[in-house]
């Protein structure tokens, strides 16, 4: 399993980086480990964070193509594409978990794995989710008008965010 990690500093708020381990290599630090299937083209990427020895949030990078014409032969659109999704436990919410999270699985999307572009998104009101993608980088692309569905709620409004490969640091 490739494995990239990356530990928070002494203090309780993650590090600003993710320094990845590459295919064969693997480091044991305390904090962010993401973890990809030994084959991408063919798997999702799953990430956890923790603090202070526990799992305090959970990301996800689902891999997918972007538009593309079929006859154009050379299949740059194939997997090019990926879709971010990250939860973090109330409980550590404000802490920057979410935006280590976030980044540690741009920074494997366009570093690692070469893809084109990557979006996210999060419920309107969320305004907690949007902060962290604008924090690392990502624009808002859409305000999606009762177009997200909420447990409690019913429809409500959803933001969509996007970043591109050459936008990323």
């Amino acid at each position: 399993m490739r494995q990239a990690r990356c530990g928070p500093s002494s203090s309780s708020r993650p590090a600003p980086a993710l320094p990845l381990v590459h295919a064969a290599a693997e480091r044991v630090e305390q904090g962010v480990q993401v973890g990809a299937d030994p084959q991408p083209e063919q798997g999702d990427v799953v990430a956890g964070v923790g603090h202070d020895g526990q799992l305090v949030g959970t990301g996800s990078l689902s891999i997918g193509d972007a538009m593309g014409q079929v006859h154009d032969g050379d299949g740059t659109w194939s997997r090019a594409q990926g879709s971010l999704g990250y939860t973090i436990d109330p409980a550590h919410a404000g802490r920057g978990h979410g935006a280590h999270l976030a980044r540690g699985l741009l920074s494997i999307a366009f570093d690692e794995l070469g893809l084109h572009r990557v979006t996210a998104g999060c419920f309107a009101d969320n305004t907690p989710s949007w902060r962290v993608m604008e924090r690392i980088g990502m624009r808002r692309e859409q305000h999606g008008v009762k177009d997200s569905w909420h447990a409690e709620l019913g429809w409500v409004d959803g933001y969509t965010y996007g970043i591109l490969r050459e936008e990323w640091p």
